[in-house]
């Protein structure tokens, strides 16, 4: 077997199985609040800076708005968030938070901290978190580039090692 074909020596692998980790570890704090991760990311970019036009708040996750849509008219429904027609242009959907879905940001106050804690305790340092979190932006950042169909200096691949166990 030629060796780049091999499970271990595929980073798309290892982004996925730790995305997929990682947001598994979020499940039981946001479910007893009914939440799930994707309307939890919505919540973030809606406390950061509330009333936004759906396309703005679909760009900031990375996401296209008709994956976004059912989200949001769920997240509606249940009251955590309203959606109003824009008032320069009415084909605008602004997104809102509801009494309900501000009050929400006390409630999950801990999540961050208790994740974060989880992952960061578990598998790196606190010094080298900055350093991954810089790599995985970089990573996002390109990867989005290309997605748009901007250049990339794509500079030089990283040989996986794996003797290391």
């Amino acid at each position: 077997m030629r060796p780049e074909f091999l499970l271990e020596n595929q980073l798309c692998f290892r982004l996925y199985t730790a995305s997929r980790l990682v947001t598994k570890a979020y499940h039981p704090l946001l479910s007893e609040h009914g939440l799930t991760y994707p309307q939890y990311l919505v919540l973030l970019v809606l406390w950061e800076k509330d009333k936004q036009p759906v396309n703005d708040i679909a760009k900031r996750l990375y996401l296209e708005t008709n994956t976004i849509t059912p989200l949001l008219q769920r997240m509606e429904k249940e009251g955590v968030i309203s959606r109003t027609k824009g008032t320069k242009d009415a084909r605008q959907m602004i997104v809102s938070l509801t009494r309900k879905g501000k009050g929400l940001q006390d409630k999950l106050a801990e999540v961050p901290n208790t994740v974060g804690n989880a992952v960061i305790c578990e598998s790196i340092t606190p010094e080298a978190a900055p350093e991954l979190f810089r790599m995985l932006d970089d990573i996002i950042s390109k990867q989005a580039m290309r997605e748009a169909g901007q250049p990339v200096n794509p500079g030089k691949v990283a040989e996986i090692d794996n003797k290391t166990p």
